[in-house]
């Protein structure tokens, strides 16, 4: 058993103060990673079923091979992780605002240890993953105008539940629209959700992309056993050769 409780790390940034924990938990007996910003819980490593199910989901509704991947949010990794371990996967850009989030992976102090930092097909990049999503130059200074096969966010708590207002019009079909310019033909746009499917944001989906769709992930919380539903939303530009709404 380690420590009862350490702080890891404590970081002042534009949005608040960031903290990386890592506690006992004698209800699991193991130790619980837990990043708060201010008062704010961000997440857990005790919950990431979504998170994984945001790269497999989103990659299953993609063809083709040597895909170039964009993750939204790096968080503790669990997201890129996911994608890593598709052998399809040639390249992924992990856009991340928060320049202490990069470090901790860079110094390895996660569960994940340093892996993404070490893996040569993975960039981490310290950027608004929104200011670039829609600029017309994309996610990549050096490569301006690539596009991409999967677009996956990981950043806000829900379309409706934000950070930050600096997404806020994001969420819009304009917002999504621009976004929808980097990607490939047929690629695909994911979106992690803390919350239960909601028609409305899969209706302005539709209004962008000629497919859309939820896709709810349920699992037990290991506490108490309740059922937790959170979603992963999708959808998919037309593929070469057909219009593109």
């Amino acid at each position: 058993m380690s420590a009862l409780f350490e702080e890891l790390d404590y970081s002042p940034t534009e949005i608040g103060i960031l903290s990386l924990r890592r506690r006992w938990e004698p209800r699991l007996s193991k130790d619980v990673y837990e990043i708060k910003l201010g008062d704010e819980h961000l997440m857990s490593d005790v919950f990431t079923v979504s998170e994984i199910a945001l790269a497999d989901l989103g990659l299953n509704a993609l063809a083709g091979s040597d895909l170039r991947v964009v993750v939204g949010g790096l968080g503790m990794g669990y997201t890129a992780l996911a994608a890593l371990k598709d052998a399809r996967v040639a390249e992924i850009s992990v856009v991340e605002l928060l320049e202490p989030v990069i470090d901790w992976h860079r110094r390895g102090i996660l569960p994940i240890g340093d892996v993404l930092h070490t893996d040569r097909r993975v960039r981490l990049v310290h950027g608004d993953f929104f200011e670039l999503a829609c600029a017309p130059t994309g996610f990549d200074p050096d490569n301006p105008h690539m596009t991409y096969d999967a677009i996956l966010l990981d950043i806000d708590h829900s379309p409706e539940m934000l950070l930050d207002s600096r997404s806020t019009g994001f969420y819009r079909p304009e917002g999504l629209k621009a976004m929808a310019g980097h990607l490939r033909p047929g690629g695909v746009f994911g979106l992690w959700s803390n919350v239960a499917p909601s028609d409305a944001f899969t209706d302005i989906l539709k209004e962008v992309f000629p497919e859309a769709w939820a896709q709810p992930v349920v699992f037990r919380n290991p506490y108490d056993h309740s059922e937790i539903v959170q979603t992963v939303y999708l959808a998919r530009t037309a593929p070469e050769g057909e219009s593109v709404i």
